[in-house]
Parts: structure tokens; C-alpha cells; sequence
């Protein structure tokens, strides 16, 4: 049974990696034909657009993985099928539930490297595309409003007018008010520097005092400022939520949460992350019922279609169920999950019918 499971992984790899090879140049294509089209914008030539392409592909790694693995495991077993190695292996001893198990085990594998993929390098990788081209086109991370960008701490308010790829803030106004609502206090800033521990330096202040005694202002070449105001949660503005790790989306969630501001959207994207590796494995046992019991003559192109469509309407549900829960502020994790354990029940009924014929 070892060697068999051996073999049966090896292939499933092996097809997963093609497919998934293939999927990767044809997104890096897209992304090439995407980047053509800045360059020339001030120092954003070719080989910057290069480097940004491939930042990107760790990202396209993450996306696609579930589609190779489903993809993969399909043509693997629909291969062995259409060899009769299935049905060697099943004479053998080989029950269809012990060949779940080992798909199940392989997609655990691909999802923990999705996992390590997801979390700790495509976030970077993607932040770090954004911000040097950014740098190359001398463009303006955000800002959001006329006004610029709003941010609210505790009982202050923060206005910031740009915020540079390096997480420079220029332009940065601070207003903080008493507990009966009255401003107590304004501060004014040309540009803040980021220190750490929550610390940033402004320079060039002036602060504006509100008192029953009247109005006091006074300037300093530079002072420190505490806020919750990361580059962190600043990082949001650059990349999707999607995009962004659970360690960032937990401290924006929070901070949302702690400023009275709705989280649904970024909730949603958290509990996503949290389950996500889930979804490989599922895939894989979803394919499982097609490859095995799919029509004989030229019945490869025939399972694939029906594989993909599988996938396919696996990704509508959630995405469907994602936008509903937008709406009706559903709990994120119920929307999360229940995709899920719709087609992995819908998985293991095909699983159990393929098994009984």
C-alpha cells in the first residue's frame, strides 16, 4: 500500500505542477501586457516592469494553486483510470475511501504550502510590487478624499494629506477632542516619519490649544507621536484585503473594531485566510467521483469539463455567499465556512456513490 501511495502522490504532483506551471505563465502574460502600458512614466522602464512581474508571481502562485490541484488530481486519476491502473490498484486491495485518504493527504501538503505562501511571502512580495512602482512613477499612494485620508485613534482624528510609498506621511493634521466632545487640541505636521513601536516623528509641528483662557499655539522643528496608525494598517491601501496577511488583517480588524467602524469586509477576508488551506484538499476529493466514473471513449476533455466546473461553481458559491453576507451583515465566519461544508458533503456523497457501484 506504501508503494502505492507513493505512486499515486508522485503523480498527482507531478500533474499538478505542470498545471500549474502552465497557469503561472499565462497570469505573468497578462501581467507582462498589463505593465507595458506604464512604461515610459517617468523613470518606469522596462526592466522595473520586469521586477514587478515577477513580485507579482508569488501572488499568482497563492490564486491558482486550489485550480492546479483540482486540475491535476482530475487528469492524474482520470489517467490512471483510462491505463486500468485504478483497477489494478483496486484489485490489490485498494479501496476508493483509502484512495480519498491519500488525495486527502496530498491536498493537506499543497495546502500548507499555500498557508506558508499566503501568509508569509505573497503579502510582501505583492506590497513590495506596488510600492516600487510606486517609487519608479513618483505616484501617491492615497489619497482618498479631496480632503485627504481619515483615520480615527481613540478620540482623535487624523487627516493625512499623501502618503508616500515608504510610508512617509505628508501633510498630517491631528485633532484631538475632550470626553464632552469639545476640541480640545489641534496639531499640525509637514511630514511624519515612521520610528516603530507605534512612534512616529513629526517635523516642522505647530499645535493649537483650546482653553477656557483663550488660545495658545506653539511650533517645534520635530516631536514624537504615539498612534495606533501603522504602516501596517496603512499597507491597506495598497493591496486587497485578499491579498493582505492574517496577521495585518487581525490588527486592522481590531483597530476598526476599536474606533466603532464597520470590519464586515475585512472580517470575511480573515476568516477566508483562516479556512482557505481547507479548500485544496476539498477540491481534490470534489474531482475524485468525475476522474473515476466519467465516460470511457475520449472521456478525458469530458471530466476535465465537468472537474472545472465543479471548481467553478465552488468559487461562484463562496463569492456568492462572500457578497451576501456584505449585505446583510451575516457573521463572517458562517459565510466563510458554509461553502465549504457544502461541497465537502457534496464530495463525500460522490465519493460514497462511486463506491457502491
Amino acid at each position: 500500500m506504501k508503494l502505492l501511495a507513493r505512486y499515486l502522490t508522485s503523480q498527482v504532483l507531478a500533474t499538478s505542477g505542470l498545471v500549474l506551471l502552465g497557469l503561472l505563465l499565462l497570469f505573468t502574460f497578462f501581467d507582462v501586457v498589463d505593465e507595458i502600458g506604464s512604461v515610459g512614466r517617468n523613470s518606469y522602464g522596462l526592466g522595473k516592469a520586469v521586477v514587478v512581474v515577477l513580485l507579482k508571481v508569488p501572488g499568482h502562485l497563492y490564486e491558482i494553486m486550489p485550480v492546479a490541484a483540482l486540475i491535476g488530481a482530475l487528469l492524474a486519476l482520470s489517467r490512471l483510470v483510462g491505463n486500468s491502473e485504478f483497477a489494478v490498484m483496486r484489485v490489490s486491495g485498494l479501496s476508493t475511501w483509502r484512495v480519498a485518504g491519500y488525495f486527502g493527504v496530498i491536498g493537506v501538503m499543497l495546502a500548507l504550502l499555500s498557508l506558508l505562501l499566503g501568509e508569509y511571502i505573497a503579502p510582501w512580495s505583492e506590497q513590495a510590487a506596488q510600492r516600487y512602482k510606486l517609487l519608479a512613477t513618483h505616484s501617491v499612494v492615497a489619497q482618498q478624499f479631496r480632503s485627504g485620508l481619515w483615520v480615527k485613534d481613540g478620540s482623535r482624528f487624523i487627516n493625512v494629506r499623501e502618503v508616500m510609498p515608504d510610508s512617509t506621511l505628508r501633510g498630517v493634521d491631528i485633532y484631538g477632542f475632550e470626553p464632552d466632545g469639545r476640541l480640545g487640541w489641534t496639531r499640525s505636521a509637514e511630514q511624519a516619519n515612521w520610528r516603530g513601536n507605534q512612534t512616529w516623528s513629526l517635523q516642522q509641528v505647530v499645535e493649537t490649544r483650546f482653553s477656557a483662557d483663550g488660545i495658545t499655539a506653539s511650533r517645534r522643528a520635530s516631536q514624537e507621536w504615539q498612534s495606533v496608525l501603522t504602516p501596517d494598517i496603512l499597507s491597506v491601501l495598497l493591496i486587497a484585503p485578499e491579498k493582505m496577511s492574517a496577521r495585518t488583517l487581525w490588527r486592522y480588524v481590531a483597530h476598526l473594531k476599536e474606533n466603532g467602524q464597520k470590519a464586515t469586509r475585512y472580517e470575511l477576508a480573515l476568516w477566508t485566510k483562516f479556512i482557505s488551506p481547507f479548500v485544496i484538499p476539498i477540491m481534490m476529493l470534489i474531482v475524485m467521483p468525475f476522474a473515476i466514473q466519467g465516460p470511457r471513449s475520449g472521456g478525458t476533455s469530458s471530466k476535465i469539463f465537468m472537474g472545472i466546473l465543479a471548481g467553478l461553481g465552488f468559487h461562484l458559491l463562496s463569492r456568492l455567499f462572500g457578497h451576501l453576507g456584505l449585505l446583510n451583515d451575516w457573521p463572517a465566519v458562517a459565510v466563510a465556512t458554509l461553502p465549504l461544508l457544502i461541497f465537502l458533503t457534496i464530495a463525500l456523497l460522490g465519493i460514497r456513490w462511486v463506491d457502491r457501484r
